[in-house]
């Protein structure tokens, strides 16, 4: 009976303070770089609370303090007003804290069930309970919209749907703090408004959810509230409804931000890459990944293939980059060179430059320095290495102008461990790269993803320079905002195929929507068929 009244006077306390969760003259170090700078953070009960800041700000580093995964040189943490300890993350659901990571900690062979369960398995005598645990999962599914499969493999399931047992798995701690690190940077745009719509379900029911993210779309359409970081320093905070995006990338960059693409009309010269009859099977179903795809681009224009992701997109350039084989009978031409059967290293010597859709499996090697990372496709070129011995002063040299023009920012500059970089530095990375080498076609899948208002704005500028140089580029992207701003050509791609060409200039976000959800299709000889 004490036990019981303690309980409800720590709830009647908790209730009366005003913020569920406190960081106070957070300091956080890492070798040559203070990621977070004396910065103060207050959650209140039942708000979403966006952390907005550029790539390298802070954020992450913030969060996965509140988390338990790093300790704090200096500042405190408190709970319902009372100070409180986190060691690590165990710390961190004891006190109803969880997190869903940027790039998700799931083991992939196993079930949804398996997945969510792991590490808090109810178990009588050391043995499983399984179908306890199930019918819980199963009942919060529900409760809030999530409709994942508990029996799935995670292997098997969509990124949405990853995400959403990475939500499961914070709500079946019983977690009442809740922490999204960069939650839509790989969801497609029918995935991002479902999440928007769980997340305000979730604040409804009485959780707080800390919401870091880049874009400014969802930052005001979601959040009740916004803490801005630059450069690992606290800028304000401010009442969404107050706000604007620009006053809010203002913050974040310390200027002004242009939304829209500033590019001259497409001056189209000779046809660099052409595709003939293009097909990849499938590694889940029967039916073709990419069917009998032909299409051209040349030498001064952005060619943009736009679409809901898994409508073949990834195993399209995947062939055309050499990542997977095309079927017989299929082609690719560049600048009149049959390259199909080319290796992956006779394509980037000869003139694909290749921004990749997945950074960590296909872009970078995270336990390889950021200066051996951008020599990757170079280090063999006679500016890098004398008779077969790697010249590193002269790839330092590199390494160095290259992260200074295109503002990677790194705790120990060349030397960092490619890992320990944020998501977006990682990209930026890549981008550098890709655009620095010698290249008559650069394939960009999503480049933009995880960056925020500023870089975006930059790697957009680059694109057009590499296009007004006489590049052809063929970009991929989920991001409707950057397929009508940056593309000269938009070919929307439907289960495989081609389904119809639309000029940016003349067509509307609805309609391209309507090509991308199959709804309608092009004939390809001049006319529509609904």
């Amino acid at each position: 009976m004490d036990n019981e009244k303690t309980k409800n006077e720590q709830a009647e306390k908790a209730s009366e303070y005003p913020y569920v969760i406190e960081m106070r003259n957070i300091t956080k170090e890492f070798p040559g770089i203070i990621a977070n700078d004396n910065i103060t953070l207050q959650l209140k009960r039942g708000e979403i609370h966006a952390l907005l800041g550029e790539n390298g700000a802070g954020k992450s580093t913030l969060m996965s303090v509140l988390f338990g995964l790093y300790q704090p040189e200096k500042g405190e943490i408190y709970k319902n007003g009372e100070k409180v300890t986190i060691n690590d993350p165990n710390d961190a659901n004891a006190l109803g804290i969880g997190m869903v990571h940027q790039h998700f900690k799931l083991v992939e062979v196993f079930t949804v069930l398996d997945n969510i369960i792991l590490g808090v398995e109810p178990n009588t005598a050391g043995f499983l309970r399984k179908k306890e645990a199930r019918k819980k999962v199963v009942e919060l599914s529900q409760k809030y919209g999530l409709n994942v499969d508990p029996d799935a493999i995670v292997e098997d399931i969509t990124v949405g749907m990853q995400q959403r047992t990475e939500i499961l798995k914070m709500l079946y701690r019983d977690n009442e703090v809740l922490i999204f690190d960069e939650p839509t940077a790989v969801l497609t745009p029918q995935e991002i408004s479902e999440l928007m719509n769980i997340m305000k379900g979730l604040a409804a029911e009485g959780k707080s959810i800390l919401f870091i993210s880049h874009k400014l779309n969802e930052i005001m359409e979601v959040a009740d509230r916004c803490t801005v970081l630059r450069k690992g320093k606290y800028i304000g905070t401010v009442n969404i409804k107050d706000a604007t995006k620009e006053m809010l990338s203002a913050m974040m960059v310390g200027r002004s931000i242009k939304f829209s693409v500033d590019k001259a009309p497409a001056q189209p010269k000779e046809t660099v890459l052409e595709i003939h009859n293009l097909t990849v099977k499938s590694k889940v179903h029967k039916k073709n990944a990419v069917n009998n795809v032909s299409l051209s681009v040349r030498a001064g224009e952005i060619v943009c293939i736009a679409g809901i992701d898994g409508n073949g997109q990834s195993e399209f350039v995947s062939a055309l980059t050499g990542l997977e084989k095309a079927e017989p009978g299929s082609s690719v031409i560049l600048c009149g060179e049959d390259i199909t059967r080319k290796s992956i290293r006779y394509k980037n010597t000869h003139g694909i430059s290749h921004i990749p859709e997945d950074r960590h499996k296909h872009g970078l090697i995270l336990d390889y320095s950021l200066e051996e990372n951008l020599v990757l496709q170079r280090y063999f070129e006679p500016q890098f290495q004398n008779h077969g011995f790697i010249n590193f002063a002269e790839v330092r040299s590199y390494a160095v102008d290259l992260i200074d023009k295109f503002d990677v920012r790194s705790g120990q500059g060349p030397v960092t461990t490619a890992r320990s970089m944020s998501g977006g530095n990682q990209q930026k990375a890549i981008i550098a790269r890709e655009l620095d080498r010698d290249h008559k076609l650069l394939i960009a899948v999503q480049p933009t993803r995880g960056l925020d208002v500023g870089a975006i704005e930059f790697i957009h500028e680059q694109i057009v320079a590499s296009r007004d140089a006489g590049a052809a580029v063929l970009l991929v992207s989920l991001e409707l905002d950057e397929v009508m701003d940056l593309s000269d050509r938009i070919l929307v791609m439907y289960e495989g195929e081609i389904v119809g060409e639309l000029d940016p200039k003349t067509t509307t976000v609805e309609e391209l929507g309507l090509y991308m959800a199959g709804a309608k299709r092009q004939d390809m000889t001049g006319g529509d068929k609904a």
